[in-house]
């Protein structure tokens, strides 16, 4: 290896004109992509190329570190409540708001808030990172919080058996410097306490008579009793917050051992949960001595307030988002996974709403959509699905048939089957449930009809 000081000044030189560069080199890649409608991701592609090192130098000057947050089911949710709560406790948070959960999805995100300077004026940065993705963020930049939410039948397509998404999370509890928060109901989860090297370690977790409304992979698939054994020695770690009621748009948590009760914004029962998980890693920064010593404001902030701060957040970009065309509410439902849209469909009851699925197979969907068949959609029998569109429709409506549900219309083509949709019973609340590309595709030909909120997408 060279030690050679004129090789050195070269490489400190070089580094230090990328530092110069790389700002103004995103931002107009960002404006010319967003001229012809390109993706979020791609300044992120251009600057990663450019400059490897922007994402960790960036991140690097945050005074409170870095917090991830990672999982099957409920990163983007989950990331919106902790951000949207510290924010509402008074600190500077950055995040990446449109699910863009790649590592070049985080540096275009970073493009537009830097200074011409690169900095970046935020305590603290919260980060939902797709599970294969975290493995490579956590090369570059030691997270000080992670949150491990869950690990389900997701995109098997992409990541094999469900073990080895586990193991991806592994890496990310090893590289955790701070507080790790587990999920004690997700067997898999918990047991990466054993992988870990954190200061601290938190659980969250439910009351056990709300476990069968929130079922963990062992619990939709294993039958076998030794498994369910193991589950439940996981079930018996003490949580630092439970979810012990839900409601509508209400919930009951234990925070230590006082029980407090608090309205919520988000719409699902299954976004109750990830406030279990929010509220534990937003105790955790409360209380860290970094904070206190930076932040001594936060040092007396009480649980009521913790959850006045967290009842005002609204859904996230896709996830139970509400839009309104000509008087007409449209709900977006994201959907991926059995568990996921189990839950989703025991959220709400059919019979208000008028029902679209919309279903895509392209790559951030997963290819394999087989896992349709292990979903009970018996819950829409009486009130049908009018539309369903996307490119497997065809398959969805098959399936929707096996559970004896009527389907009004098929229609492929996202544009065409969502203004019949609209123009359905005016007035009528409308309800979506689809998976990713399909939700995108249905947020942007509803940008033509009314006003959305631009995510940067």
């Amino acid at each position: 290896m060279s030690t050679d000081p004129a090789e050195t000044t070269s490489a400190a030189g070089s580094h230090s004109v990328r530092s110069l560069i790389t700002p103004a080199l995103g931002k107009a890649v960002r404006a010319v992509a967003r001229l012809h409608g390109g993706g979020s991701a791609l300044p992120g592609r251009i600057v990663e190329g450019f400059d490897p090192h922007f994402m960790a130098r960036t991140l690097g000057q945050l005074p409170l570190g870095v917090m991830m947050v990672s999982g099957t089911n409920g990163k983007t949710t989950t990331t919106r409540m902790i951000a949207k709560t510290l924010e509402n406790l008074g600190l500077k948070v950055f995040t990446n708001p449109t699910g863009s959960n790649f590592t070049r999805g985080v540096v275009s995100s970073l493009i537009p808030l830097v200074d011409t300077h690169g900095h970046l004026d935020a305590d603290i940065a919260v980060l939902e990172l797709d599970e294969a993705y975290a493995v490579h963020f956590v090369r570059e930049v030691k997270p000080r919080y992670a949150v491990l939410l869950n690990v389900m039948r997701d995109q098997l397509d992409r990541f094999g058996e469900i073990d080895t998404t586990a193991g991806l999370l592994a890496h990310v509890a090893a590289a955790t410097t701070g507080t790790l928060v587990l999920n004690r109901e997700d067997r898999r989860i918990a047991a990466l306490a054993e992988k870990s090297r954190a200061h601290t370690i938190q659980y969250f977790g439910l009351e056990a008579n709300l476990r069968s409304s929130f079922p963990s992979d062992d619990d939709l698939h294993s039958q076998k009793t030794d498994s369910a054994a193991h589950s439940e020695g996981y079930r018996n770690l003490p949580a630092d917050v439970t979810l012990s009621g839900v409601h509508d748009h209400s919930a009951d948590f234990i925070v230590g051992r006082q029980n407090y009760s608090t309205e919520v914004k988000v719409s699902g029962v299954y976004n109750l949960f990830n406030a279990a998980a929010a509220l534990s890693v937003v105790r955790a920064v409360i209380n860290d001595p970094l904070t206190q010593s930076t932040h001594p404001q936060l040092t007396a902030t009480t649980t009521e307030e913790l959850l006045k701060a967290l009842s005002t957040v609204t859904p996230a970009f896709g996830r139970g988002e509400n839009i309104d065309v000509n008087g007409t509410d449209v709900e977006l439902v994201l959907v991926k996974n059995p568990a996921g849209f189990r839950l989703a469909l025991a959220s709400f009851d059919a019979r208000t709403a008028d029902t679209m699925i919309a279903i895509n197979d392209e790559y951030a969907d997963g290819r394999d959509m087989s896992w349709l068949w292990d979903v009970d959609f018996s819950s829409l029998r009486a009130s049908g699905v009018a539309q369903v569109s996307g490119v497997r429709s065809w398959d969805m409506a098959l399936r929707l048939g096996y559970d004896d549900v009527a389907v009004g219309s098929v229609e492929p083509d996202l544009a065409a089957a969502l203004d019949a949709f609209v123009r359905l019973n005016p007035g009528v609340h409308k309800r979506i449930y689809c998976t990713y590309t399909a939700m995108l595709g249905i947020r942007k030909h509803l940008a033509e009809l009314t006003q959305v909120k631009d995510v940067g997408v």
